[in-house]
């Protein structure tokens, strides 16, 4: 009898959990919608619904010499920075992955705090930081920027594979007298390759996508194609960034199905 008195309050929850759910979903989603919309306009503003459909925002991205030239800054930029944060990450990774020391917890939360502290905080502390020891700002202080905010990206997934993996694995490679560089070549690294891979990927996308690092800590001649983005927008609503912003969402969503199915990202960062 209790059962059935609680099965309509159980299907009430559920009705209204999916309902916020679906609700949740949609403001999230509408606005991607509405700029990949809008890439097709036919029409001179940045105007909803459009008045028509065309290609000719996209076909005039080639001649768009300055998205170009900001597209290649940030790509130049978010390899250079994941490559630099691959390798630290997985070296601290190693490093606190199995030990039990209170010092490696410590570690482990001050890898993780450029996470936790703000964007706009973090780059005014670095522009701050550059400018007092003397270092001018270039495409490098770019790099090491985007490179504290990638660590803990890599750090993460790639423990996360460490603890995935029976510790048997590595005692038999040293019982068979294996040296520790050579079970880690052989033994340790192609197991928790999926797990760097798909650290590498969240901090190559958020390097890429990196506004308030970037605004601070770039010089007057590197510029950024978030930022020139924004700046278009700001000054002309230039119709060509929706063309631009849903080449960026399809690319992403490509790369994304595509770790997914080599690496299972969803399962490693959580």
């Amino acid at each position: 009898m209790s059962a059935r008195r609680h099965e309509p309050s159980t299907i009430a929850l559920t009705c209204v959990l999916g309902a916020i759910a679906a609700l949740a979903t949609l403001l999230l989603l509408a606005p991607t919608v509405v700029v990949i919309v809008l890439s097709f306009t036919s029409g001179f503003s940045l105007k909803f619904p459009p008045p028509g459909y065309s290609l000719r925002w996209y076909e005039s991205l080639p001649d768009a010499f300055q998205l170009q030239y900001a597209a290649l800054n940030s790509l130049k930029v978010a390899s250079a920075s994941t490559l630099l944060a691959v390798l630290l990450g997985v070296a601290a990774a190693l490093a606190i992955a199995r030990s039990e020391k209170t010092m490696a917890r410590v570690l482990d939360s001050l890898f993780m705090s450029p996470l936790i502290l703000p964007a706009l905080a973090f780059g005014l502390a670095s522009l701050i930081y550059f400018s007092r020891i003397g270092i001018e700002l270039s495409l490098w202080t770019l790099v090491i920027g985007h490179t504290v905010v990638g660590v803990p990206y890599v750090i993460r997934t790639t423990v996360a594979a460490l603890s995935q993996m029976p510790p048997a694995l590595l005692e038999g490679s040293a019982s068979l007298g294996a040296s520790r560089a050579y079970t880690f070549r052989r033994v340790t690294l192609p197991l928790i390759a999926p797990g760097i891979a798909a650290g590498a990927f969240i901090s190559f996308m958020s390097s890429f996508d990196n506004v308030p690092v970037s605004l601070f800590l770039r010089d007057a001649s590197t510029d950024m194609l978030p930022i020139r983005m924004w700046q278009d927008l700001e000054g002309r609503l230039d119709v060509s960034i929706a063309a631009v912003s849903s080449l960026m969402v399809l690319v992403t969503l490509v790369l994304m199905i595509a770790m997914e199915r080599l690496t299972g990202i969803s399962k490693r960062i959580r």
